[in-house]
């Protein structure tokens, strides 16, 4: 925990690599401060079929998902942080957003809980 999950247009990818993103996305994860950098997972999920506003116009978008307990402000600052870092990797991208989902830790269950015995 936490999962970044990226979504995009396939054509993203002809710009910076899988692992540029992955990384860049990583490290403002680690800068932000809010995360053991071990528990952060990124991934990238490419669309060669989507439309944007109506239109095939290349698009990004990143759902941050973390366990409850950070602030409002935390969370926006997040969101902030990584809209940044995905701008200044594609600067000529006018579709960049992001937003940060909470999942309640009472029903938050990893392998490493069940193989520790942790409960909540």
């Amino acid at each position: 925990m936490p999962h970044f999950v990226i979504d995009c247009a396939q054509e993203v990818l002809e710009n910076q690599s899988e692992e540029v993103i992955l990384s860049t996305i990583h490290q403002a994860a680690v800068s932000s401060g809010l995360f053991n950098e071990a528990a952060i997972k990124v991934r990238i999920n490419p669309y060669a079929t989507y439309l944007a506003g109506g239109k095939r116009e290349p698009f990004i978008h990143l759902f941050a998902h973390i366990l409850t307990g950070r602030t409002q402000e935390q969370k926006a600052a997040l969101s902030r942080l990584v809209v940044a870092e995905l701008s200044r990797l594609f600067p000529d991208l006018s579709k960049i957003a992001a937003n940060v989902y909470e999942m309640d830790k009472g029903d938050y269950v990893s392998r490493q809980m069940l193989e520790h015995g942790e409960s909540h």
